[in-house]
């Protein structure tokens, strides 16, 4: 078998879009097709992944696309910016990652979790992602404080046991904080810990809350914070400081009483690595959209695991990016729980997918699809603008 084109394309056609997710398509003389996605759909990185693909792609016509540790690392190794690559370049290894490994599960005619080892689970726990946004089909910035609470509540009536929130992103009137670090002002911490306080009440001492942070918040916030939340039984705190600096994380872990997590943007089991042998998070993130695909995804998860760290793959794509973790989540012995983004629920995300995976009573069933379980359909790429190597 022999990679003979490859598609590049943007989903950016809809301006009313949460996000626009980039996809790649990997054909094959042997008319199988395998789909993966770079994960910068938001933020400011979309030109240079989609850049970035075009490069990459050229290296790889005439392949062997089921040579997959063979592509991952000559585009690593010999392509002299991918060590130490960041984003743009990991996201590019990752798309090409994802959709070599779901030729190989068409061709092989099984699912991606079968070449990684078998499931240990079929069922993946969910939680309702970002509340202040809402819960629904269209993300609306809550104001106030009892608003997040009712979504909260709406997310749990839904079926999920577990929530995650971030109460300092937006100001009492629902418009965006710029930043939250240095010394916080005491009306922010009143109002973070009344928005959890309300939430906590609406939902229940057995619903999990996690408790975001987005990495705006420092190591001097983040104490401050810890301390107006020790009575609220927080699952876990993401992204409470600069998520870079492993002895800053270590030390922040050392004061705070909730488990810490971070790994959205970090990339490859040698940015993983300092965090997993100090210790200092407890939860790791890792995007198989950014961080290198299932191939490296899988490799940092079991370095995770000589340290019992547990594993929460960050998911805020597109429908490629989460099949792909579903593979991983479903073989891992040490998944904690699965991202499920209020952006999945807007009809725009939904469509994208040939299969519209949604939770059910807050547990997804892991697909037995071939491959990673999940494509683009022709009548989505045909509305995009497409990039054609070969």
């Amino acid at each position: 078998m022999k990679i003979t084109n490859i598609d590049i394309f943007c989903a950016d056609y809809d301006p009313s879009s949460p996000n626009e997710p980039i996809f790649i398509r990997i054909n094959t003389d042997e008319g199988i097709s395998g789909f993966g996605e770079a994960g910068v759909a938001y933020g400011n990185a979309k030109q240079g992944a989609i850049g970035q693909l075009q490069d990459f792609a050229k290296l790889i016509i005439g392949q062997d696309p089921l040579c997959i540790e063979k592509i991952w690392d000559q585009l690593y190794r010999d392509t002299f910016w991918g060590q130490g690559g960041g984003t743009v370049i990991f996201s590019a290894i990752s798309a090409i990652d994802i959709a070599l490994w779901d030729i190989k599960g068409k061709a092989l005619n099984v699912p991606v979790y079968e070449l990684l080892g078998g499931k240990t689970r079929d069922t993946i726990r969910t939680y309702a992602s970002q509340i202040q946004f809402g819960w629904g089909e269209k993300e609306t910035p809550l104001p106030g404080v009892i608003p997040l609470a009712e979504a909260a509540k709406r997310a749990v009536d839904d079926g999920y046991d577990a929530i995650k929130v971030d109460p300092l992103q937006r100001d009492i009137n629902g418009d965006k904080n710029k930043r939250n670090d240095g010394l916080i002002s005491n009306e922010k911490l009143k109002l973070c810990r009344d928005r959890l306080v309300a939430i906590r009440e609406a939902v229940g001492d057995n619903v999990d809350i996690i408790l975001e942070l987005h990495a705006k918040t420092d190591f001097n916030s983040a104490l401050q914070i810890n301390r107006i939340i020790k009575d609220l039984n927080i699952y876990y705190m993401e992204e409470a400081c600069g998520s870079l600096n492993a002895d800053l994380v270590k030390e922040l872990r050392n004061q705070v009483d909730v488990p810490l997590a971070a790994g959205e943007r970090i990339y490859t089991r040698y940015g993983f690595r300092p965090f997993l042998e100090n210790r200092s998070l407890d939860v790791i993130q890792p995007d198989l959209a950014t961080c290198g695909g299932i191939s490296e995804a899988k490799k940092i998860c079991d370095m995770a695991r000589i340290y019992d760290v547990l594993v929460q793959p960050h998911i805020c794509g597109g429908p490629i990016s989460a099949a792909a973790a579903l593979q991983i989540e479903a073989v891992i012995p040490n998944f904690c729980i699965h991202e499920h983004h209020i952006g999945n629920l807007s009809s725009f995300t939904r469509s994208l997918g040939e299969y519209d995976i949604q939770p059910v009573n807050g547990y997804i069933t892991v697909p037995n699809r071939t491959g990673i379980g999940q494509n683009i359909p022709d009548h989505i790429i045909n509305k995009c603008k497409i990039i054609n190597i070969s």
